[in-house]
């Protein structure tokens, strides 16, 4: 018997249309919302070394905002911040996220995103009930394309990794996931379009 397919499918920029040309929409209107420098908030909460501690769980969203927040002297909530952020940030790809509802496959979701965040997405944008699970860096302790990551997914699921086929819009994910043996689909601008066609041939 042939193994039904597990689609892993990543959150930014496939099930969920939050970027423009590379750029993370929620921020654009910082400025003018929250009196915030987009460019100086980017800078200490992005940083290489700080964002990939909190996408991987070792440090709170909320406490590296409140430290920026108290370094640049603003007063705002951050409770009240980060709900702007989360919501601000919600673009969900209508046409990609109907292909959750197809029976023939099984569907997981695969993100590089921290606690808090993930769970607007499976509460507040009711993701979780979409799929079989959530699979984010923020809880797991690690983040794609790091080997473990894919190694966690493959324990869940018990199948063998070429029944796993990842639908990410990061080429290093993706040179990642079929590097392990998984099926693969790139998705851009570019190929969106044989997005269906390309499922339809797994099942």
């Amino acid at each position: 018997m042939t193994d039904t397919p597990i689609l892993v499918w990543d959150f930014d920029g496939v099930l969920n249309a939050n970027t423009v040309d590379g750029r993370f929409v929620w921020a654009d209107r910082l400025a003018q919302d929250w009196g915030v420098d987009k460019d100086a908030m980017a800078a200490h909460i992005f940083a290489p070394r700080r964002i990939g501690r909190i996408m991987r769980g070792q440090m709170d969203l909320r406490d590296a905002v409140t430290a920026w927040r108290d370094a640049a002297g603003h007063d705002f909530d951050v409770d009240d911040f980060l709900g702007y952020w989360f919501d601000k940030d919600a673009h969900p790809d209508a046409e990609v996220l109907a292909h959750l509802a197809r029976p023939d496959l099984r569907h997981v979701i695969g993100t590089n995103n921290e606690t808090r965040r993930t769970a607007y997405i499976e509460t507040e944008m009711g993701l979780g009930a979409h799929v079989e699970h959530i699979f984010a860096s923020g809880r797991m302790g690690c983040a794609k394309p790091d080997g473990a990551y894919f190694a966690r997914i493959e324990a869940w699921s018990g199948a063998p990794r070429g029944a796993h086929v990842l639908v990410d819009d990061a080429a290093r994910n993706i040179d990642a996931a079929a590097m392990r043996g998984w099926q693969v689909f790139h998705f851009t601008d570019a190929t969106r379009d044989a997005l269906s066609a390309f499922l339809d041939d797994l099942s």
